[in-house]
């Protein structure tokens, strides 16, 4: 199985009829890498899968695979295999016949295609079972089936459509860990799609996000978690306190934002955004949850927010208590379990202290609805 096989997009468009699904995406997606497209339905991310396998040709631009110009070549002659939301696994076959059916249509003996589903089944953690049928495995069973199948094929890039989207929670959980060592261990190129951010974030050498057809940042996880490019980012990719104003005072990479509940706030400015901000601009203060903790009360300065407080949650590993926030909204705190009873502070009020390099600041832009 070939490894490192890397794709590019460059300056693809892809539309149908008046609607633009896909607006001049360039990407350079590493041979060998897991690479992901995160965004919410209808974004455009199942578009860009379909034109790198074949089913869709590009209204504008090119898809290269391993540096050779895809135009014209349908998905069967492309170095692709694609798996599915729905799996599509043939009910009636045995397990190591559904594996193998790549194999089986270019001629190959039943002892050719024992031998390697075997070898596919060891890989994929499922020895022994070759025998069964589909109806005998548990969703997570299937799901490996479905990925021993597309590597029989030989692919150089393996396509993955939100193919966790049906398991529940647990096992979805447990499937991204498989699936990372599965992709690890064949060591080619996985192109992932899907809206869930917590298989984003866990399983990718880089992520791109996407909002309407438009990529807003590609980088690795951490780097997308810590210092969003977009207001649309930093809301989609994690939970976040938004915080609206206006920019009082620009020095080097901070900003001042004079938002208009919590007073003057001061935070790290987006590294795609610094030489944009300017004083007067409107502008978004993002804080994460985890970020924020309690202070002493009345304690006062440029990284301090006091509100009410509505509501408070215990979900085990953390409290989640709600305060009142800026334009109606609710400021979110996540304050960790660390075994000691805690008394309630609903209807009092809370001063919270946050590090200004743990916010970041952006001109203001669209939030995430999902």
């Amino acid at each position: 199985m070939s490894a490192g096989v890397g794709v590019d997009l460059e300056n693809l468009w892809i539309r149908f009829g008046d609607f633009v699904a896909v607006q001049d995406a360039n990407v350079n997606i590493k041979g060998g890498d897991f690479f992901s497209f995160l965004g919410p339905s209808g974004c455009g991310k199942t578009t860009i899968l379909r034109a790198v396998s074949g089913f869709l040709e590009p209204s504008e631009g090119n898809v290269l695979i391993g540096g050779n110009n895809m135009k014209g070549i349908g998905p069967n002659k492309r170095p692709t295999a694609l798996i599915f939301q729905n799996l599509a696994l043939f009910p009636l076959m045995k397990v190591w016949e559904n594996i193998t059916f790549s194999m089986e249509i270019k001629g190959a003996s039943a002892a050719e295609r024992r031998k390697r589903a075997d070898e596919l089944l060891d890989m994929i953690a499922l020895p022994e079972q070759g025998d069964k049928l589909p109806s005998e495995l548990s969703g997570g069973q299937k799901q490996r089936v479905a990925i021993a199948r597309a590597l029989c094929a030989e692919p150089d890039v393996l396509l993955l459509d939100e193919p966790l989207s049906a398991l529940d929670l647990k096992l979805r959980q447990h499937m991204r860990t498989e699936l990372r060592e599965i992709q690890k261990r064949v060591g080619i190129t996985f192109i992932y799609i899907t809206h869930d951010q917590g298989e984003a974030l866990t399983m990718s050498d880089s992520v791109a996000v996407m909002k309407a057809g438009v990529i807003d940042q590609i980088a690795d996880g951490k780097t997308i978690y810590n210092d969003p490019a977009t207001p649309f980012a930093a809301s989609f990719v994690g939970e976040n306190n938004v915080f609206r104003g206006t920019v009082s005072a620009v020095n080097g990479d901070m900003a001042m934002i004079a938002t208009n509940r919590s007073g003057n706030l001061l935070s790290r400015i987006a590294t795609a955004q610094q030489g944009k901000l300017n004083v007067g601009d409107n502008a978004m203060l993002f804080i994460r949850p985890e970020a924020l903790s309690i202070a002493d009360a009345g304690a006062e300065g440029d990284h301090f927010v006091t509100g009410n407080v509505l509501n408070e949650e215990f979900e085990g590993n953390v409290y989640n208590i709600f305060m009142e926030g800026d334009g109606g909204k609710q400021i979110k705190v996540s304050i960790p379990n660390l075994g000691q009873s805690r008394r309630s502070s609903v209807g009092s009020k809370l001063t919270l202290e946050y590090d200004a390099q743990n916010a970041v600041a952006m001109p203001f832009g669209d939030l995430a609805t999902e």
